[in-house]
């Protein structure tokens, strides 16, 4: 087993359309406004920025991000992320009733040196730590949706 390989799957269920997900899901640089864990975005041009992010551990992960796919029509985004991660990451929306199910996939290598380092000994830490992250955009998300 590679202890600095990560493999992460979450759904969402919002109550908004698929469309209006999508939509939130698509302007990166909002994330910061609604989702507490993602702390910049910053967008270089149409297709790449980069990302900090911090949950509840003491450590700040950046990456840039390079859109891979775009498409309003599947309902898919999916990016490449190069940093202290290195990997892809992709969200696939399915309408849920009158509401969304919102697909998170991830597939990551750590990069950062401290988080190589605890490999193993910080592996549970770091997957609680997403587990929270994910929780906390799920909420900011609905609520964000709720006040457009």
């Amino acid at each position: 087993m590679d202890w600095c390989r990560y493999r992460f799957r979450s759904v969402w269920r919002l109550a908004a359309p698929p469309d209006r997900v999508y939509a939130a899901l698509a302007r990166a640089e909002d994330y910061p406004l609604w989702w507490p864990q993602v702390r910049a975005v910053v967008p270089r041009d149409d297709t790449s920025g980069t990302a900090r992010f911090r949950s509840l551990l003491p450590y700040d992960i950046e990456v840039t991000a390079r859109a891979l796919r775009h498409d309003p029509d599947a309902r898919v985004l999916e990016i490449r992320l190069d940093g202290d991660l290195d990997g892809w990451a992709r969200w696939t929306l399915t309408a849920d009733g009158t509401g969304t199910h919102a697909l998170y996939e991830q597939e990551v290598e750590v990069r950062a040196r401290l988080l190589r380092l605890l490999a193993v000994p910080g592996r549970p830490f770091f997957r609680a730590n997403h587990a929270l992250m994910m929780r906390g955009g799920r909420r900011g998300l609905a609520a964000h949706l709720r006040s457009e």
